[in-house]
């Protein structure tokens, strides 16, 4: 392909798009169409910033921040696509490019966060900020981008801004194959069950999704089992061959450790270097203080205050659960000693004994489709949205799925991308993430947003069938959609979920509330084959379950939020055994032997792919704070659905994006900040007897 193949005439990622709605031209896009977009995107906002940063006239919002929140729009378009298909749909042409323009977009950020006179036009604005006549919004726009300037070293020396830039690059090289490694690694690996005998103890849909999960890898006729955790999770849950499971649950646990050309402890080990001398050139004794300045907790200390808090009685439940699981094996003749791979097999027969309830009785009423459209309810009941599929409309990949979203009043909210299937060119995981942000400043300009996720496929011609824990994956990820797809602001940068992690994981975490509520299940939880709803005695016996085996899970979460916020906390310039240090970090905190994080660090991607949630992974429980209690309020009114509750839910937290200061956004819808307790009642962790 030529240069003046690429021009803008030629280049779908540079020309306007005709599509339906927006939405990017896939089909039309190339590998080879990203590096020369890219190129093309970053010299014209370089040319961009270079004007607002020469400009001889008195700094003004309108000449500056207006200016700024402008420019890079073609940047902002061509990495809206580029990166989501990274994580979604990727190939060897994709990661070459990502590996190439990871250093370079770095570069290209310091280039205009650490322009001295650039950042002297911000200052000079927050100097005179109560004489510029700013509404709430312009006022929370310019905190921020003065914030990120400081944040991004603007203050810093010739010497000192050299260092960060180069710091920052690698920082980036870093992120990039770390999540390549661990993708490899999910790729590379399956478990082939050959005989009936290896299939033993399977229920029909975990053989069916295995069976295509074989066809899928080439090996017709046979069973797969993936690192997916729809794949694996049922399979350590149902495999009664003891063997199989633990070879499977070393292979999950080992991704990035395998010593290869995948192993990513050594770029783990550079990652905490590099982000502590980062920090420490910003004038913070560690990287955690430094990333948490910016947050809701504020501090380490505030941090592990709420982890401690949590971790005394998860780990004294999750000591009960696992005596329960030895007692269960004996009861059958086990004689063996409960280890990591048998714990979802031994509690899924514990949890039958209690509650008669297991996840093949279950999964036959979680049907895809219509957990989709118990989400798209519960949006319609709370907010007044409404979906409409779309049958036409550009796609990456013939899984995905589109549906325009209207209000009440049937103007456009935006659109909503649901891409529901695991695959080998998707990273592991589910995630929400934006084609494109709504904002009012270049017009008025509706959300593209997409919910990424990782569900086992059924079989041709077959229903895909979820776990409660899907559906609720589902929920969540959805209640981060809401937060982009409501967002209503002027200013992109403030736009929906551009908030701090430990306030932005709130609106999706609350969201999962309403899967539980009895009205949606008994509509929506209906039998795949027979079309009938659930049975209420199993209705009542899966909520009367819901916090069983909440020990084992509330652990696995809270040691990987320990061990990063330790890895972050470091003040030793040394070389880092992270293997060593890990083990070091969950022996100080008591960590059961039966149970390993939810993340080992080498395949932590929230903490190593990018900057993301290092030093924030707590971010989820302390989210779950504010979420226990923000769906107390709507307890208090006796209806799951208020419909005052539901317009100040929507108003000061999923349409607001980071309008407010997070603990005023909250205090401003509930009146007041939460406490702990109602997180321990909802995890079931404030009564002694095992559940």
């Amino acid at each position: 392909m030529t240069a003046s193949d690429m021009s803008h005439n030629v280049n779908p990622l540079l020309r306007p798009w005709t599509t339906p709605f927006g939405i990017p031209p896939f089909e039309s896009i190339t590998p080879e169409h990203y590096k020369p977009a890219f190129d093309a995107a970053l010299a014209a906002q370089q040319a961009e910033i270079a004007a607002i940063a020469d400009n001889p006239s008195p700094a003004t919002f309108a000449n500056t921040i207006d200016a700024l929140e402008k420019s890079g729009m073609a940047l902002k378009r061509v990495g809206g696509v580029f990166f989501n298909l990274a994580g979604s749909h990727t190939n060897e042409a994709i990661q070459a490019v990502e590996r190439e323009m990871a250093p370079l977009l770095a570069k290209h950020r310091n280039s205009i966060f650490m322009n001295e006179a650039l950042f002297k036009r911000v200052d000079d604005l927050v100097q005179r900020r109560d004489s510029l006549g700013l509404t709430p919004e312009q006022a929370r726009v310019l905190d921020r981008y003065h914030t990120i300037f400081v944040r991004a070293g603007a203050r810093l020396d010739a010497e000192g801004k050299k260092r960060l830039a180069a710091i920052t690059e690698r920082l980036a090289s870093l992120g990039t194959q770390f999540s390549q490694n661990v993708l490899a690694d999910e790729k590379s690996y399956r478990l082939v069950l050959e005989t009936e005998a290896d299939l033993a103890g399977l229920p029909s849909f975990l053989r069916e999704a295995a069976a295509q999960a074989a066809d899928d890898a080439g090996l017709k006729g046979k069973h797969a089992i993936t690192l997916s955790r729809s794949s694996i999770e049922p399979f350590l849950q149902f495999s009664s061959r003891r063997d199989l499971r633990e070879q499977a649950f070393k292979a999950w646990a080992a991704r990035g450790d395998g010593n290869g050309a995948t192993d990513n402890k050594a770029s783990i080990a550079e990652t905490v270097r590099l982000r502590a001398e980062r920090a420490k050139l910003l004038g913070y004794a560690t990287f955690s203080d430094f990333k948490l300045a910016d947050t809701m907790a504020k501090t380490p200390d505030a941090v592990l205050k709420l982890l401690n808090e949590v971790w005394t009685p998860a780990r004294a439940r999750a000591q009960r659960e696992r005596d329960d699981l030895q007692a269960q094996a004996q009861s059958q003749g086990d004689n063996i000693e409960i280890e990591a791979w048998d714990w979802r097999y031994y509690a899924d027969q514990v949890r039958m004994a209690r509650h008669n309830l297991d996840e093949a009785t279950i999964k036959p009423y979680f049907q895809l489709d219509r957990i989709i459209d118990a989400a798209f309810d519960t949006a319609q009941r709370l907010f007044g949205l409404t979906f409409e599929e779309l049958k036409d409309f550009p796609r990456y990949h013939p899984d995905i799925r589109a549906w325009q979203v209207t209000d009440a009043a049937r103007n456009p909210v935006g659109i909503f991308i649901g891409d529901y299937f695991a695959r080998s060119s998707k990273r592991s995981g589910a995630w929400m993430s934006a084609f494109r942000s709504q904002e009012k400043l270049s017009g008025d300009i509706r959300p593209i947003i997409v919910n990424v996720m990782n569900f086992a496929k059924a079989s041709p011609g077959e229903l895909s069938l979820l776990s409660f824990d899907d559906a609720r994956t589902l929920f969540h990820e959805f209640g981060h959609a809401l937060h982009g797809l409501l967002s209503n602001v002027t200013y992109p940068l403030l736009a929906g979920t551009s908030g701090s992690t430990d306030f932005v994981e709130l609106p999706s975490q609350l969201y999962e509330h309403w899967l539980s509520q009895p009205d949606i299940l008994r509509r929506y939880a209906t039998h795949y084959r027979t079309g009938e709803p659930m049975p209420e005695a199993l209705l009542e016996r899966l909520m009367a379950a819901r916090n069983f085996n909440q020990g084992f899970a509330t652990v696995e979460y809270l040691a990987s939020a320990f061990v990063d916020i330790d890895l972050h906390k470091r003040t030793i310039s040394g070389d880092l055994d992270v293997s060593a240090f890990e083990k070091e970090s969950l022996a100080r905190i008591g960590m059961p032997r039966e149970i390993i994080m939810r993340h080992r660090t080498p395949h932590f991607a929230h903490v190593f792919s990018g900057d993301g949630y290092s030093s924030g992974y707590y971010s989820y429980l302390w989210s779950e704070v504010l979420d226990a209690d923000a769906f107390t309020a709507f307890e208090e009114t006796g209806d799951a659905f208020n419909k005052e509750m539901a317009e100040k839910l929507k108003r000061f937290i999923y349409s607001a994006g980071n309008l407010r200061d997070p603990a005023e956004a909250y205090t401003a819808f509930r009146g007041r900040l939460p406490s702990a307790e109602a997180l321990l009642a909802k995890r079931g962790l404030t009564t002694t007897p095992a559940a």
